[in-house]
């Protein structure tokens, strides 16, 4: 039985002077004035290039939860976890370009780079991509508009709209899904997997039509493209098994990455100021059912689905290698994968690589600049998750006494 209680197994990796620092950080956050505060002065003093406010940031919050600024500075903490038996998704962190198609044009290129170094480190078998960063937001929105407009199934619904797409935007589009093309291509030729990132429920449409699109081409006997599927939608788990359908009538590996989500105040907000019925959850249980049951429809479907569980929910990880107990099948399945944040939930992930399972850090990379917004939902999901900060805090602490008292 697997126990998420072992802290000197969680925290086996950090030092007591990096205990120490997360100790403050999580008792931060666990303040909402210091977390708003935070959130508003933050981009501010990075956009005016306030003195020290990037070295703040850089001994602070962006260790935490970073690897680095670049790929070099990465290796540092992957060649740490590989010691553990802990695995990296590598996640370029760009949040969509600013700079137009140079902007990316830029970001493929930045994915590909990626990609090509995960291929030479036996630690890293999935990166992350997001298609804002290459693509114009509001060319997803309008496609993703039109889609609701139309009848049929996603896939017949997208290839009516993008048919339908006036000439200049229509180029456009193509452009995007053939920037999408060479960085599966090149996945697929190195062997490493590439997780499609979820976006706000008012684009995700044509992202979910997009993957669909690349693990049709590329995931023939192997889950080469992952989709994300946020559960805190309350779609998304008739959305799995309409996905389930179409993989087996197009005979490819459905990739599936199961998150809560990360979107969800937005959502709520976006839906109420624009007077339509809200795409989230009607409360925790509900999008925790949901979730544990898309875990129990991907392992009964195990040869067809190959499936993430990204959780910091002590529970699903727990049920999910108890699904694997009930069928006979080892922890490490080449099907399943377990995957949490790095600088969170460390008592999961190295609990469960002690126990065999494969699992890995969700790293992110890039100058701080570019990962500002990439923290700030970090600061956020961890100052309104319910818990969360108090466990990460309790954690931390009791390893901290632990070690005092040369236990």
């Amino acid at each position: 039985m697997i126990s998420f209680d072992n802290t000197e197994y969680a925290f086996a990796y950090k030092s007591t002077e990096e205990l120490k620092k997360a100790n403050f950080l999580f008792s931060a956050m666990g303040s909402p004035f210091l977390v708003n505060l935070g959130l508003k002065l933050t981009p501010l003093a990075i956009k005016f290039h306030i003195p020290l406010s990037k070295k703040i940031i850089r001994n602070t919050i962006f260790s935490q939860f970073v690897g680095g600024e670049t790929l070099e500075e990465t290796a540092a903490v992957v060649n740490r976890l590989e010691k553990y038996k802990v695995q990296v998704i590598l996640d370029y962190g760009v949040e969509g370009g600013e700079n137009g198609e140079v902007g990316y044009d830029h970001a493929t290129t930045e994915f590909i780079k990626v990609i090509d170094y995960a291929a030479t480190q036996k630690n890293i078998p999935f990166m992350s991509i997001k298609v804002t960063g290459i693509v114009r937001f509001g060319l997803l929105e309008k496609i993703d508009a039109a889609m609701h407009e139309a009848a049929g199934s996603l896939m017949k619904r997208y290839h009516k709209v993008v048919e339908q797409l006036p000439a200049a935007e229509k180029e456009e589009w193509q452009r995007v899904v053939n920037r999408l093309f060479k960085i599966c291509e090149t996945a697929n030729r190195k062997n490493v997997g590439v997780l499609v990132d979820a976006e706000e429920s008012w684009i995700q449409d044509p992202v979910d039509a997009l993957t669909i699109l690349m693990m049709d081409t590329y995931n023939k006997g192997k889950a080469v493209v992952f989709n994300t599927l946020q559960l805190y939608r309350h779609d998304r788990l008739a959305f799995l098994k309409d996905s389930l359908v179409a993989a087996e009538e197009r005979d490819f590996v459905l990739g599936a990455k199961l998150v809560r989500g990360a979107y969800m105040e937005k959502e709520r907000k976006r839906a109420a100021d624009m007077g339509y019925p809200s795409p989230i959850q009607p409360d925790k249980e509900t999008c925790d059912k949901d979730y544990n049951l898309a875990v129990e429809f991907c392992i009964n479907n195990i040869q067809r689905i190959s499936v993430i569980v990204a959780s910091h929910n002590e529970y699903s990880n727990l049920y999910t290698t108890q699904l694997l107990d009930q069928k006979g099948l080892p922890h490490n399945h080449p099907h399943v994968h377990f995957s949490q944040l790095f600088g969170m939930s460390d008592n999961i992930t190295f609990n469960l690589a002690k126990s065999g399972c494969s699992v890995s850090k969700y790293l992110p990379f890039g100058p701080i600049d570019d990962v500002v917004p990439y923290l700030m939902r970090r600061a956020q999901e961890n100052s309104s998750v319910s818990g969360q900060t108090g466990r990460e805090l309790g954690l931390i602490r009791k390893e901290l006494e632990r070690r005092k008292n040369g236990k």
